[in-house]
């Protein structure tokens, strides 16, 4: 019988004296003891509780002990409670412990309890599955074998069932001895824990044979459903299968802190909603201290910029996002006065940058005022933001015209998830107190202050700083404290949810001079708040946070400088500072409130001790095992090293003694004592136990040389040891948590990695696998709530602490969750979708781990030289602190760690950092003191402890300093070097001398130089003889030491120079093992060589430890000896482990060589190429004359070679060119490896399949199918417009039905979804041409007056064309995004149906009710945005054109850049740069090979070389052009550039066009366009050229400077010969119809159906054959299609032509030589300037088509040459305006009335603004004028814009055009004569879109403006005239719209041939002019007011005669003065007077 015991032995430390009693609770049943009678200080109880349990016991479960004072009449007081979790007790079966008990408010008590846990099962042993996920049966079956079965497997059965035969896994599965080991089943990674008494059993190898695993789970699936079996982990076998190490992290170099280029575009497009009367306003666009502004808009509220700004950064990407960008805009600025702000909009970088896409694309950013937070809304301005990392490509939506983002809510520049109405908010940063700093000074500074003052101070004089949003702000300075008490706030006002991420807290130093950061901390708001609907405000603390920087020694000039500022990783402790943060929503309508936002520091009360936790004495444990590879320039002097935790630890720089005290004040009641205490330990630490003196450094300890390169410390059996005491806030739980979700997430890591691996050598079963993760996920996230839970309500945490956890549990409980539905999902084809959404989850887990209120400072290793800190590596206190139960152990604690010291701060970057300073074995512990006696149990066993040589009563409980192994054991070690691949190239010749070195332990060993490889095949044996390695046997089986290998490039002088390092594991054999398989010989594994954080190359090898026993080195398998002469002493790899060999045939195919660069000055003249693959090779022929004929004339060479048969162990194949010199010199050109050669294995084609898609192709072949798998799901093909045929009958003819006539129509979008295919996009197809005819005639009949006549034929032009095709493009995207939308809506039916157990197939799937769904979600989004919904009744039908393909990308990227048979090697030569990501070697390529590779097993079958016309010299590469020189027309078509990079001063640039093709070079410098950055071009070049010596076209857009040189702003290159012998037919991209005449006049000279006889006798087809009734056979496909065409005349012939072009559409679809041809098309070609390499300087617009000299000439180039803009006139007669508000009060009778006229303008109120007369002294607000105002415009229809030119400014050199929107504006003043005039109110109409005039004045109302959204609109230019009432209105003091009047107008378009027919007069004037209009006589009271009246006639009429008069009469009064003066001052002058 299974059962828990408890025993009761005491309870300790009792306050006062009586009756107590103990209540043990477990699984719900509590016993209690017996009363101890009477007891004081301790109540021994001495008690046993036994449970009998049925069910195995839970690691999970509690047990609980609460202690009582007992009495009889009262009810019992509680004194404590213990709970523990029985994990410890699961897995060891007995556990003995004291611990404090906890009172009602979660706190630690003084009293203490000591129990025994025993816990017994059925046959002795605790052998259960920790998680109770595995049932283990008869695990003593005699062969070692267990009989298993997981849950998953067979669900629902019981467990132990599984003894059914063939569900054995033989030797698979090991049982280790000691307790605590893992053990890997095969199926799944659950933990076996074995018992104490189980090393009797065997001992079976940890090791998994795949191939074997997949028979046997094939077998298991034999019963079951394959798509549930899940399977455990694969890598952890090689990796790590222990606990007693941990994992080294390979990549060396801290990320952050290097400076990295970015840009950074915004294009201010316009602003609406402006507040404020008539303004001038310009937008200011600030990042940082850049500044950069919009010009002027005058007397506007809604200006129209469309400006494009670009700033460029350098700097480290930390500092990039935390950049603010600031969008203000100003009111009237000018030179003389900086202008009012009107409203700013701020956000930062980092928020931009993750968005998607890294922009934000036409978003409004509302505006609101810094200084008035209760003002609202200050207006919005639409704009695009983009930030562009090195390398990260922008893809700006297409430019479409832009009708639907006037809905300004639904398009608010915000993140996703930020609700669109922000509030203001207040955030309180809150600093206390800091501690520990650092000297600010220098002590001689001290010592001149002293001699003043008298006494020593503290030399640092802080203060904090914050920053937040662009703000700063500041605490008073403390001076002199290195204990430093603020208790100040400083308060910052700012919206919420904010834009900007990061608080930047920085304590710095007061200075005279300058002050300096002491350290920085960020507090990033996402971690500190949580926006879910549970979520809760950024909160923080109060809690400490810990400030890393340089190393604290002061130094004038500290060159870590950096660090403190919070770049790069901080190496060492600096301080740590007290602070919390909170937030406040304000209430902005209350009155009491601040309305600024100017940052506020206030005072706050101070804080108690105790709340950010008890002070708990923590105990920091190290052990040095092993310091090896130490660099050779420290090696000389002794070395010691030193461990600190904080300040604590530190001897050279540690500061102020005095403030132990503090951190040691326990509860206030035994002050007394305490205080004796700390005195003692501030001078030696004394403590209860005895003397324990911390011991933070190793002794010192000269090193002894490895090698040349490296020494290490002869430590051997004798390791020191270091411990420190400290004191610490306890906030372990913090951690705990953080160290849960870490190893979950470690986990997931290593279960994806293993996934990605299996994926990438397509091992079987990657599904499996992912199952076994998700399964692995789930169990550990409901194995974290369970754990987290049990502290939901302690004490002593903070807000955050309890906010965080709760979100914490939900987020993980809902991972767990979805892990367990994925799981459900993942089948064999969904592998890859369902790993990206893991990989979020594995994200979302870091994230979440990252605890934002730091505890313990993080530990720092430094290893000292001469008393200098010389190189240091820091480790998280979290990974190494201590916890009872084992998941919240850090991951490092108690393990034995490698780490690899490195330099610290910028030293660290670059090649100085990726040399190791030193590798340390070492072993960490840390926890609370109290806990400290498990503290050695995770060292290697065997040794012996030495301890201080103090004696002390306590002496036992002394750490040692050192551990002495007696046990040691001899291994031989064998290294097998197979090869590398891929390496760095480290010489200029681009290649490198590598060879590898291996270190073990402290030994170490080269590999031999290969010369001028990048790809060495090593194929040698390092031994390593008697490594001695200290610890017990069979752990180091477990647990060998890793194996570094580092890889070098010899250098001729000098030191050999690092290439990159990897670490490997090797497989331990013990003396007493067999060696054989499943483990031995090991198999070769592929190892990624790092160098810094880039990879460097692969290594192939295999490590393997063989003990040598007793008998020495005679029990060792043998080694063969040197097999091969020529190298000397070298063993090479044995057989058993060296790859398996076969013959293999490689044809290369010699094609030519293009764009070779001088070598060392000189032209290559006569190269050569010279293939190399595993020691064979083959070179071409030599090129005679490269300038002549850069081909050769050899094509096909082939050699034989023996390559392993695994493919993924292929050798790379490398490729040189060398030249031929004079006296037979040869030199190399460059070179490129291969490092892949499948992609070329030929595989024979499947006669039996007729079906295309399994047709022969090389392995690349690139399967071109528009629809058919080869595209994922998440992305179909932009253009698969046709159905997915069903090519069902492989025999026979097959009926491909068309409809008739292929293009695209604009309606009835249907988007079809299918459960099998991938998301095809259907569109609808129009109708035949033929029914035009009938349509036109109908119509007719009906007699309707249609409002949209037929489009004429001879309107439309190309740019119709691309117009209609870019808004198919726009539809075509947006229905992707529907698809894709729908297939997740799918996916989330799926789950939902899983849960109700519905069979997917049963789903309303395929029927109509989804689609429905969609298209009414999709009608809706449309009418929303003001369309109709999508049925053909709604829209009107639009013109049918012609349409062609816009490509959103280079045409290569779409067809795999050409190489369905001729690939482009790249040559590299010169040195690898080392960039971050090196992915630009771009400066390194001197030239490109072109051919192929075909390579196959030898023999091949007969039947290939049997088939006709087989030429035996081609081999495989039949049926290949020849090439021989070949005359080429190349004509160019350039439409437009977007998004220039601006190259002028003005933010601008005058882009025009240059296009280079070998010699020829067309420079179209005097067509540049003036000041645009988005020109559109429209031109075409022609070109002659000869393939193969000009290929390469090269189209740039350069910048014309009137002055100097011009700049080159970006260029594009495209490879014109892959395009030219492409089978996709890249030369002439084929129209989708046939028309003779017209705007889609055919282009290519050969007609469709030349081209379908050529196409099918090239393929060797059966075919065309036309048939009657508009059928074509081709192969056995039937295609059907119109057959008439009309000419010019618009007489019908019969022709074949539209039956070939259908053809050629679906050309694809036929089988064997099937692909897609290229359609007519428009590709976007991305612009690159060489000085900018990776960012993006514009893109253009343009294709290319190609004509052979040889055939037809083509006709003349297509027109697509700008629309020129049409001029128009629009005349506006203004009749009346109605209740206009009245502004003056009369001078007598005081009555209100107005002087009213109206003024308009339609370009800009600059160029054309016209005014009526005034109507004077208007009672009523009515104004009779019947004025008429003429605006003559140039108008682009297509871009519906108005085009004006003109020049800038006075000094431009020539007229800007621009493009505004068409607007007319109106506005109704009050006239005054002697002040400036009164603005009333505005309309603005958008002449496209504007609201029908109401019919009368009283129908005019404020709703025409405020719901312009809803209402109906019409256009001008389609009405031509339109009359009506519109209101005039303007914005009171609240910010409201107001109706200020009305006027009815009258609207007349007129092309300008028609104006100059009928032409008018402005005014009322001659011709046709308009009658007066009839004022009343109010306008002239003569009575009532006379004066009025004469100021009237008088100003009026004479008011020029009246001012000519007095200035006339001034005139005439200064000569006379003149005169009167003049003869006296000449008489005082001659006089002298």
């Amino acid at each position: 019988m299974m059962a828990l015991l408890v025993h009761l032995k005491t309870v300790d430390y009792l306050r006062g004296k009586g009756d107590r009693i103990a209540k043990v609770t477990f699984r719900g049943l509590s016993s209690f003891s017996r009363i101890a009678e009477n007891c004081e200080e301790a109540a021994h109880f001495n008690e046993t509780f036994r449970w009998p349990i049925a069910s195995k016991l839970d690691g999970n479960e509690m047990l609980e002990i609460q202690v009582y004072n007992y009495s009889k009449v009262f009810s019992n007081r509680l004194v404590g409670t213990f709970r523990m979790v029985l994990q410890k007790v699961a897995e060891e079966g007995q556990l003995e412990l004291t611990d404090t008990l906890i009172d009602d408010n979660n706190t630690s008590i003084k009293t203490s309890v000591s129990i025994e846990i025993r816990y017994q099962t059925m046959d002795g042993t605790v052998g259960v599955w920790s998680d109770g996920e595995f049932c283990c049966d008869a695990p003593d079956d005699r062969d070692g074998t267990f009989a298993f079965e997981t849950d998953s497997l067979l669900s629902g059965q019981s467990h132990g069932s599984g003894t059914s035969p063939g569900r054995s896994l033989h030797g698979s599965i090991p049982t280790f001895r000691k307790a605590g080991k893992g053990v890997f089943s095969a199926m799944k990674l659950g933990k076996i824990k074995s018992s104490k008494d189980d090393h009797k059993k065997g001992d079976e190898p940890a090791v998994l044979d795949m191939e074997d695993l997949d028979r046997k789970a094939m077998r298991l699936a034999g019963a079951l459903d394959p798509d549930t079996i899940s399977l455990a982990s694969v890598t952890a076998v090689t990796t790590n299968v222990s606990n007693k190490r941990s994992k080294p992290d390979i990549k060396m170099e801290p990320s952050s802190g290097r400076p990295v280029d970015y840009q950074i575009s915004i294009t201010v497009i316009e602003a609406r909603q402006l507040v404020g009367l008539n303004m001038d306003p310009v937008v200011c666009v600030e990042i940082g201290d850049d500044k950069k502004y919009t010009s002027m808009k005058e007397s506007t509220n809604c200006p129209y910029y469309n400006e494009y700004f670009v700033f460029d950064f350098h700097v480290p990407p930390d500092v990039m996002f935390d950049k603010i960008i600031k969008l203000s805009v100003i009111h009237s600025k000018n030179l003389l006065r900086s202008g009012t702000l009107v409203g700013t909009f701020k956000l930062d970088v980092g928020t931009v940058y993750s968005q998607p896409e890294h922009q934000f694309y036409h978003k409004w950013a509302m505006l609101s005022d810094p200084d008035d937070i209760t003002a609202g809304c200050k207006g919005y301005i639409k704009c695009d933001i983009a930030v562009v990392g090195k390398g990260d490509n922008i893809k700006t939506p297409h430019k479409a015209n832009e009708t639907d983002e006037d809905d300004i809510e639904g398009n608010l520049l915000l993140p996703e998830g930020v609700p669109s109405e922000r509030q203001w908010a207040r955030f309180y940063v809150k600093i206390y107190r800091a501690e520990g700093l650092p000297k600010m000074n220098t002590s001689i500074m001290a010592n001149v202050k002293k001699a003043f003052i008298g006494e020593n101070r503290d030399l640092v004089d802080p203060y904090v700083q914050v920053q937040f949003a662009g703000q700063k702000g500041k605490t008073s300075v403390q001076k002199s404290s290195y204990e430093p008490i603020w208790n100040e706030q400083i308060v910052f006002t700012e919206m919420f949810p904010p834009l900007c991420k990061r608080m930047k807290v920085q304590i710095r130093d007061s200075d005279k001079v300058n002050d300096v950061a002491i350290g920085t901390h960020f507090i990033d708001l996402r971690k500190i708040s949580n926006d879910g609907d549970k979520g809760f405000l950024p909160t923080l603390g109060p809690a400490w946070v810990n400030m890393y920087g340089s190393t604290r020694q002061y130094t004038l000039m500290d060159e870590h400088q950096d660090l403190n500022e919070g770049l790069g990783e901080g190496v060492s402790f600096r301080a740590r500072l007290l602070v919390s943060v909170a937030v406040e929503i304000l209430d902005t309508t209350s009155t009491e409130i601040m309305s600024s936002t100017e940052v506020q520091v206030e005072p706050v009360s101070n804080i108690s001790e105790s709340a950010t936790g008890k002070i708990e004495e923590f105990f920091l444990f190290g052990s040095f095992l092993e310091a090896t590879m130490i660099d050779r320039k420290i090696g000389d002097k002794a070395i010691s090293f030193e461990v600190t935790i904080g300040n604590y630890g530190n001897q050279i720089d540690g500061v102020s003694k005095p403030s132990s005290a503090k951190k040691k004040k326990k509860d206030g009641e035994n002050e007394e004592e305490e205080s004796e205490l700390i005195q003692n330990s501030s001078e030696d630490e004394a403590d209860e136990e005895g003397d324990l003196v911390s011991v933070p450094s190793t002794p010192l300890m000269k090193p002894v040389i490895t090698d040349r390169n490296y020494f290490h410390l002869p430590y051997f059996e004798k390791k020191p040891c270091i411990y420190i005491k400290s004191w610490w806030q306890d906030q372990r739980r913090r951690l705990y948590n953080s160290n849960m979700m870490d190893k979950i997430a470690d986990k997931l890591e290593e279960g994806l990695n293993d996934v990605q691996e299996i994926i990438k050598t397509e091992k079987a079963f990657p599904e499996r696998r992912l199952r076994g993760v998700l399964e692995e996920l789930s169990t550990g996230c409901s194995r974290f709530v369970t754990l987290a839970n049990k502290d939901v309500n302690q004490a002593g945490r903070t807000k955050l602490d309890r906010e965080r956890l709760k979100s914490c549990m939900r987020e993980m409980d809902s991972m767990g969750q979805q892990a367990k539905q994925i799981r459900t999902q993942v089948k064999k084809n969904t592998v890859r979708d369902k790993l990206k959404l893991v990989h979020n989850f594995l994200q979302r887990l870091r994230f979440l781990a990252d605890e934002p209120q730091h505890s313990i400072p993080d530990v720092f290793i430094w290893m000292m030289s001469n008393n200098k800190r010389i190189a240091y590596a820091r480790i998280p206190s979290k990974d190494i602190l201590y916890s009872i139960v084992d998941e919240e152990t850090g991951k490092d604690c108690g393990k034995v760690k490698a780490a690899f010291l490195r330099l610290p701060g910028k030293k660290g970057f670059g090649p100085a950092g990726w040399t190791v300073q030193a590798k340390l074995e070492m072993y960490l512990w840390l926890g609370l003191n109290k806990q400290r006696k498990d503290f050695l149990s995770g060292l290697p066993n065997g040794f012996e402890e030495t301890k201080a040589a103090r004696t002390g009563p306590g002496l036992q409980s002394v750490p040692p300093i050192s551990l002495v192994y007696n046990m040691k054991q001899v291994f031989q070690l064998r290294a097998h070097m197979y090869q590398a691949r891929s390496l760095f190239a480290a010489d200029s010749s681009g290649l490198s001398d590598p060879f590898a070195r291996v270190f073990f332990s402290t030994h170490s060993q080269v590999t031999e130089v290969l010369s001028e490889t990048l790809c060495p095949t090593w194929d040698q044996l390092l031994v390593f003889d008697d490594v001695e390695l200290y610890g017990e046997a069979s752990e180091l089986r477990d647990d060998p030491p890793i194996i570094v290998v580092e890889i070098y490039d010899q250098d001729t002088v000098g030191k050999a120079e690092f290439i990159g390092r990897t670490f490997a594991k090797p497989i331990t054999k013990m003396c007493d093992e067999h060696y054989g398989p499943p483990r031995f010989p090991p198999q070769l594994e592929y190892y990624q060589i790092y160098r810094g954080h880039c990879t460097a190359g692969d290594l192939l090898a295999a490590f393997e430890l063989l003990q040598i026993g007793q008998a020495g080195r005679a029990d060792l398998p043998p080694i063969e000896g040197p097999t091969d002469s020529e190298r000397g002493p070298i063993l090479p790899v044995p057989l058993g482990i060296r790859p398996v060999l076969s013959r293999y045939r490689i044809e290369v195919l010699f094609w030519g060589l293009r764009d070779l660069k001088r070598i060392n000055l000189a032209q290559v003249d006569r190269p050569r190429v010279d293939i190399e693959c595993a020691g064979r090779g083959v070179q071409s022929a030599l090129i005679q004359n490269y300038k002549k004929n850069p081909n050769f004339s050899t094509l096909v060479k082939w050699f034989e070679v023996d390559l392993p048969e695994n493919e993924l162990l292929h050798p790379p194949l490398n490729i040189r060119v060398v030249d031929c010199r004079a006296f037979g010199r040869y030199i190399l050109v460059g070179s490129h490896a291969v490092t892949s050669l499948r992609r070329f294995i030929y595989s024979a084609p499947d006669k039996t399949s007729n079906n295309w898609a399994t047709a022969a192709k090389l392995m690349n072949g690139y399967m071109v199918l528009t629809n058919g798998g080869s595209q994922s799901r998440s992305s179909p093909s932009l253009y698969s417009r046709t159905p997915p045929r069903t090519l069902s009958r492989p025999a026979g003819d097959i009926i491909v039905n068309m409809d008739a006539d292929l293009s695209v129509r604009k309606m009835d979008t249907v988007v079809k979804l299918d459960a099998t295919s991938d998301a095809v996009v259907k569109v609808d197809m129009n109708e035949e041409e033929n029914d035009k005819e009938k349509k036109k005639k109908k119509k007719k009949k009906k007699g309707e007056v249609e409002e949209e006549d037929e489009t004429d034929e001879s309107m439309l032009d190309w740019w119709s064309k691309y117009f209609a095709s870019i808004e198919t493009l726009m539809e075509i995207l947006k229905a992707q995004e529907a698809a894709q939308a729908e297939a997740e809506e799918r996916e989330d039916l799926e789950i939902a149906a899983e849960g109700a157990d519905i069979k997917p197939d049963d789903l309303p799937m395929k029927g109509s009710k989804t689609k429905e769904k969609s298209k009414d979600k999709k009608s809706s989004k449309d009418k929303k945005k003001g369309h109709a919904g999508d049925g053909s009744e709604k829209r009107p039908v639009k013109p049918k054109v012609d349409e062609l393909l816009v490509y959103n990308k280079e045409l290569e990227s779409e067809y795999g850049n050409f190489e369905d048979w001729l690939h482009t090697f790249n040559l590299y030569r010169g040195k690898a740069v080392d960039d971050d990501e090196h992915a630009l070697d771009d400066d390194r390529i001197v030239g490109r090979f072109k051919g192929s590779l075909c390579m196959y097993k030898l023999p091949l079958s007969e039947e290939i070389t049997r088939e006709a016309g087989f030429d035996p010299n081609m081999g495989m590469f039949q049926s290949i052009p020849h090439n021989d020189p070949i005359n080429v027309l190349v004509r160019v078509y350039v439409v437009r550039a977007t998004d220039l990079h601006p190259a002028d001063i003005n933010g601008k640039a005058d882009p025009y066009i240059v296009i280079k093709l070998g010699k020829s070079e067309v420079r179209d410098k005097e067509n540049y366009i003036s000041k645009q950055l988005n020109p559109v071009f429209g031109k075409s070049f022609d070109i002659e050229a000869t393939f193969p010596m000009e290929s390469m076209l090269t189209v740039s857009v350069y910048d014309w400077d009137l002055v100097g040189t011009d700049d080159l702003i970006g260029e594009t290159k495209i490879d014109l010969e892959n395009r030219y012998y492409s089978k996709y037919r890249a030369t002439c991209g084929i129209a989708s119809n046939y028309s003779v005449h017209g705007y889609n006049v055919w282009r290519d000279p050969m007609k469709p159906s030349q081209i379908l006889a050529k196409l099918c006798k090239e393929g060797k087809l059966d075919g065309p054959h036309y048939g009657p009734g508009g059928r074509v056979k081709v192969a056995n496909r039937i295609f059907q299609g119109p057959t008439e065409i009309e000419d010019e005349n618009g007489l019908k012939k019969q022709t074949e032509e539209h039956l070939a072009l259908t053809v050629l559409r679906h050309w694809e679809e036929i089988p064997r030589v099937g692909c897609k041809l290229i359609p007519e098309h428009v590709e976007t070609r991305p612009l690159l300037n060489p000085d900018k390499p990776g960012i993006e300087q514009g893109r253009i617009e343009m294709w290319v088509d190609m004509f052979p000299m040889d055939m037809p000439a083509p006709g003349p180039a297509i027109d697509i040459s700008p629309r020129k803009p049409k001029r128009y006139e629009l005349r506006v007669i203004i009749w009346n305006t109605d209740e206009v508000i009245l502004e003056d009060d009369d001078y007598f009778t005081g009555e209100k009335s107005s002087d009213i006229f109206v003024r308009g303008w339609l370009k800009g109120q600059q160029e054309d603004k016209q005014d009526t007369d005034v109507h004077y002294h208007s009672l009523t607000g009515e104004g009779n004028f019947n004025w008429r105002f003429v605006y003559p415009f140039d108008y682009l229809m297509a871009e519906e814009k108005i085009v004006i030119s003109k020049k800038e400014s006075m000094f431009s050199w020539d007229e800007t055009e621009y493009k505004i929107p068409a607007r007319l504006t109106m506005q109704v003043w009050d006239a005054d004569h002697f002040s400036a005039d009164d603005f009333l109110g505005a309309i603005e109409l958008d002449l496209n879109r504007f609201p029908r005039g109401a019919k009368t004045a009283k129908q005019c109302s404020i709703d025409m403006i405020r719901n312009e959204q809803e209402l109906p609109t019409i256009s001008i230019f389609k009405q031509k005239r339109v009359k009506g009432w519109w209101p005039f209105v303007a914005r009171d003091e609240n910010d409201e719209m107001e109706l200020t009047g009305k006027v009815e107008a009258e609207l007349h378009l007129m092309t300008a041939e028609e104006a100059e027919k009928s032409p008018v007069g402005l005014g009322r004037n001659e011709p046709d002019p308009l009658e007066k209009p009839n004022r009343p006589d109010t306008t002239f009271l003569w009575f009532l007011s006379p004066l009025k009246a004469i100021r009237y006639l008088v100003c009026n009429r004479y008011k020029w005669l009246i001012i000519k008069i007095v200035l006339a009469l001034l005139l005439l009064i200064m000569l006379g003065l003149f005169l009167y003066s003049m003869p006296g001052y000449l008489v005082k002058k001659l006089l002298g007077a």
